[in-house]
């Protein structure tokens, strides 16, 4: 497998982005060498709170709730999945399967021997999250889900159609869908840096391929994975509580079936956030910090 490292100069200067980055090699079953990376800051000893992204972004989509996150005491991570951010980039899109990113990361978090978690998910980090949730409740105190799911194959919504439809052919990412409905204006810098792990087309096989690992259909490969863990899931007993962006587009109703589910989700503080989309973290970072530290301090 070939892999490409986006130039460490690509993340000079990012817009309030200032954190040390992080780096851990797991293998993949071909035998390759593959190096994430992740924002890792608080104290060692300190309970954790995960942070997990989708596509097409990275750790710098919580760049405006790492250092309120912080203040709790908590020590924060913020991985960067494979394919994305700071992390290894797998060549070629046939490189990406949903199994491969559930033992790259299962691998991640038992290298990382992180306990105590406190897990917030969002999109793909949202589906790989949840898969370890259930692989690994013993590591977690509680997880919040936001703008994700799993998807159990179960068929296509007319977005999702369309989405993975475009993106199966597609050799390279549709930036411009960034802002299209999925989150707020971003500046111009905002965008430059969301774009810095990519130099060019070649970076972008992975989340070209998300799309298309997405597990909708019932034929597609990741949804027996999937379907194992929801049963895994029905569980887990710890708090579960979902945040959802008012618009978006991708998830929405994911987070009414959870509640019905999860044993742990009965009870909580379930909201909707108004006017938030589906990159919520840029929509609503306030709100959801306040979400966050008002749920650390639930049983």
């Amino acid at each position: 497998m070939k892999i490409l490292r986006t130039p460490d100069d690509r993340f000079d200067a990012l817009p309030d982005f200032p954190f040390t980055p992080n780096f851990l090699t797991v293998r993949d079953r071909d035998g390759a060498e593959v190096r994430l990376h992740c924002v890792d800051e608080g104290p060692r000893e300190a309970p954790v709170i995960l942070l997990m992204h989708g596509n097409p972004t990275w750790s710098f989509l919580y760049r405006k709730m790492i250092p309120r996150l912080l203040a709790t005491g908590q020590r924060v991570v913020a991985v960067d999945l494979v394919g994305c951010g700071r992390s290894d980039k797998p060549a070629l899109k046939s490189d990406y399967t949903l199994e491969r990113h559930y033992d790259w990361m299962s691998q991640w978090l038992q290298s990382m021997d992180l306990r105590n978690i406190t897990l917030f998910c969002q999109d793909w980090g949202g589906t790989i999250g949840l898969y370890l949730l259930s692989r690994f409740p013993e590591r977690f105190d509680r997880a919040i889900a936001s703008n994700t799911g799993l998807p159990l194959g179960e068929g296509e919504s007319d977005f999702m159609k369309m989405w993975v439809g475009m993106m199966r052919q597609a050799v390279e990412f549709p930036w411009p869908m960034l802002t299209q409905g999925m989150t707020a204006q971003l500046t111009e810098a905002e965008l430059a840096a969301y774009r810095a792990p990519f130099p060019g087309p070649e970076y972008e096989a992975g989340i070209v391929q998300f799309p298309v690992l997405i597990a909708v259909q019932p034929d597609n490969p990741g949804a027996p994975l999937n379907r194992e863990a929801w049963e895994r899931l029905a569980r887990f007993d710890k708090p579960f509580l979902t945040l959802f962006g008012e618009l978006d587009p991708v998830a929405r109703g994911w987070d009414a079936r959870a509640q019905s589910w999860i044993p742990g989700a009965r009870g909580q503080a379930h909201q909707i956030l108004p006017g938030a989309r589906h990159f919520i973290q840029e929509d609503a970072p306030n709100e959801l910090v306040e979400h966050i530290i008002r749920f650390l301090n639930v049983n």
